[in-house]
């Protein structure tokens, strides 16, 4: 159960930002003795890989805190994170994939089931993400893009470094998701229904 929290936690993590999850897990496998990568994922702990996802975060750190960019940044994501949400739940939940060297028993033996429910993890926490941003710009004036997008980091992180170290802490963030998202819903609804020149909608 825990190795599907882990999973489930770093693939909720990319869905916001596709690095900082497969940065703390190629990290933890690298600097912790208890973190240990199935054979097929290793190259997440080569020092190389470690260095272009730490500068990918970068840029993607500038570039989700200034508006429009933004949600730019968005589109250009929506393949990006969730390719990030498969490789970091099958990484992360230690299935043995054999993609690599046995691609008929990747598909045979479900060895995909873990990718794709990262992959659907991460998608469903990008959309929500990438709808709430420009709702938020248009809200603010773009005032909070930056601080929401500090949030999110914050929350990747937290959520990524829980899901290796207790991965409990992960329902409580799927927990938090889940409001968020149905507060989303409930805002959005609000403005179709209030029309472009309706009455400003408060957080």
């Amino acid at each position: 159960m825990f190795e599907v929290l882990t999973g489930a936690g770093l693939a909720v993590s990319a869905g916001v930002n596709a690095y900082i999850p497969l940065l703390v897990l190629g990290l933890s496998a690298r600097l912790l003795d208890f973190v240990t990568l199935p054979a097929a994922w290793r190259w997440l702990e080569n020092p190389w890989v470690l260095v272009i996802l730490g500068v990918l975060l970068v840029i993607e750190f500038v570039a989700d805190k200034i508006p429009v960019v933004d949600s730019v940044n968005d589109w250009i994501q929506t393949v990006i994170r969730p390719t990030a949400g498969g490789i970091a739940f099958g990484s992360g939940s230690t299935a043995t994939t054999k993609i690599v060297t046995d691609p008929a028993a990747f598909f045979t033996n479900n060895q995909w089931v873990p990718i794709a429910s990262g992959v659907a993890l991460a998608l469903a926490v990008h959309l929500g993400k990438a709808a709430s941003r420009p709702l938020l710009n248009t809200m603010t004036a773009g005032i909070a893009a930056p601080f929401a997008s500090l949030t999110e980091d914050i929350g990747s992180v937290l959520t990524s470094i829980a899901a290796v170290l207790l991965p409990i802490l992960v329902l409580v963030s799927i927990a938090g998701i889940i409001i968020l998202a149905i507060w989303l819903g409930r805002t959005l609804r609000k403005r179709r229904m209030a029309g472009p020149e309706g009455p400003a909608i408060r957080m």
